[in-house]
């Protein structure tokens, strides 16, 4: 899947359902996605949004992500 600053978490998590509990791992503020009412805000959250957040990179959250979704498929 090819994402970029504007896609939309939903599609990325919809695609990756395991991805929640490895971004948990990664970062603990990404412990938000798990609750309900992060599954609400995460409706309208783009990429983007998540870096704001975390204060993550656009580069090393994609970095990240790259190597995740890499590592999960074996």
């Amino acid at each position: 899947m090819d994402f970029n600053i504007n896609t939309k978490l939903t599609d990325i998590l919809a695609k990756y359902p395991w991805l929640p509990d490895e971004l948990v791992k990664m970062d603990s503020r990404f412990q938000i996605i798990k609750t309900p009412v992060g599954k609400m805000m995460m409706k309208n959250a783009t990429v983007k949004d998540a870096c704001e957040k975390t204060g993550m990179s656009e580069q090393d959250l994609f970095a990240q992500l790259q190597k995740m979704i890499q590592e999960h498929k074996g």
